[in-house]
């Protein structure tokens, strides 16, 4: 089968490898017929090389058809329509039976010290082959998949494997433990950080609050609503003074971080995921796993900007090993911090019904960009540079031929100027960052 394989840093590519097999009784394989590029595969790209090898094949947003089911799988069958979570839980651990599931203890990469297994994510998560692929094993397909209806394009469905419970989480945890939640302010209006303002919106969320400074993502947020506060235009203003005047003087009630360790403003963090992507693999991996620091702008500037008693919610993603932190600051405005992966399982029955019936969260039309896996290395490097208008991007295994005919494209990429400069995220402002 084709799949995108993980080479080195800023180096992947599309090749031939072994199609999966079912290996346990609780395993399924899949046609893969839509599979997200996600913002945290950016980091595979470049910060978390160390971890990875090359072959590894990438992605962790996949849905399509069961082809083969093992032996003690009775829930799902071949011909099922199903979105695969990204991580990997057994659904009958202590934590599954705690609504933890990217905490399953059946599928931890123990000699890690990591949560649940990840598909298509570093050695880290469990070395699990993902699903930027024609085809995919699914472990413990018994309990994971999410069955679907036919009917809807996969675009109504398949951020139901990634973007859709983590921006319901992020809401979730971002609920201040005392006091309202009628204002949240969300740094970072990539796929998360938007969806996470539609999903507060939906919720009752009053004043809802984007912050980002890139052009195309501004004009979605605006487009459903949410007020934006656009970096490039400070007029002399920093960023809290503003939030504080659309908050009676006192802060949001909450912060959503959707950028996490993308984000700029310490050339100290930058200058170090740099050093250790340059250094040999055995080396970088002790260098991150005890001393790595992120880049912590936008969390630095989530302090600063709830109110006191509020909570920030971290969606983005995080890999530091030692970040220096204001604790005296925490401590002081009693700020609640909550974070993690999405409970993806979890939150299902919450979001089935926002999908089923009607598009609710304007999932329809969410991907700005579908393109044929065959030009997987130029999405990759799109998508990083933000180039095209690139917000969201999903793989059609169809587009171009293939078993179910050519589909139209959402927006086709040219991949003009796509030299080897260093342009990851821009270099201006603070947050030009993940979101899943």
């Amino acid at each position: 089968m084709k799949a995108l394989v993980w080479h080195g840093r800023r180096d992947v590519r599309v090749e031939r490898v072994d199609d999966p097999r079912i290996e346990a009784p609780t395993d399924a394989v899949i046609r893969v017929t839509s599979s997200g590029l996600c913002g945290s595969d950016l980091h595979l790209y470049e910060v978390l090389a160390p971890f990875m090898v090359p072959g590894d094949v990438l992605g962790h947003e996949p849905m399509g058809i069961v082809e083969a089911v093992g032996s003690a799988v009775t829930r799902i069958s071949p011909g099922d329509r199903v979105v695969v979570p990204f991580n990997i839980s057994c659904g009958h651990c202590f934590m599954c039976d705690h609504g933890l599931q990217s905490q399953c203890e059946t599928t931890q990469a123990v000699d890690h010290g990591t949560g649940a297994a990840l598909f298509g994510y570093t050695k880290l998560y469990g070395q699990v082959p993902g699903g930027q692929a024609e085809y995919l094993r699914v472990p413990h397909a018994d309990y994971g998949p999410i069955v679907v209806p036919d009917g809807p394009a996969d675009d109504r469905f398949v951020y139901l494997s990634d973007v859709l419970p983590t921006a319901w989480q992020a809401v979730e945890y971002a609920r201040p433990l005392e006091g309202p939640f009628r204002s949240l302010v969300v740094l970072g209006l990539g796929p998360i950080g938007d969806m996470s303002a539609r999903v507060a919106q939906h919720r009752g969320v009053e004043r809802v609050i984007g912050v980002d400074l890139v052009p195309e993502r501004i004009s979605r947020a605006r487009a459903h609503g949410v007020e934006v506060i656009d970096l490039r235009e400070s007029k002399g203003e920093d960023l809290t003074e503003r939030v504080l005047a659309l908050t009676s003087g006192r802060g949001a009630d909450a912060v959503v971080d959707a950028v996490g360790m993308e984000a700029h403003g310490s050339p100290v963090a930058h200058t170090a995921h740099r050093l250790t992507a340059l250094m040999p693999n055995v080396i970088a991996e002790q260098v991150m796993q005890r001393a790595g620091v992120d880049r912590l702008a936008a969390l630095h500037s989530a302090i600063d900007l709830v109110r006191r008693g509020g909570t920030i919610s971290l969606a983005g993603v995080y890999g530091g090993m030692a970040d220096p932190m204001p604790m005296l600051t925490m401590f002081d405005k009693q700020v609640t911090l909550r974070m993690g992966q999405a409970n993806v399982r979890r939150w299902v029955d919450d979001l089935l019904p926002l999908v089923l019936e009607r598009d609710v969260l304007g999932v329809d039309d969410f991907a700005t960009h579908r393109v044929p896996l065959d030009r997987g290395p130029e999405a990759y490097a799109m998508f990083q540079r933000k180039e095209h208008g690139a917000v969201k991007v999903l793989f059609d295994m169809a587009a171009g031929g293939g078993a179910d005919g050519p589909r139209e494209a959402a927006t086709s990429i040219t991949p003009d100027s796509m030299d080897d400069a260093d342009v990851t995220n821009g270099e201006a402002g603070v947050l030009s960052g993940r979101a899943t």
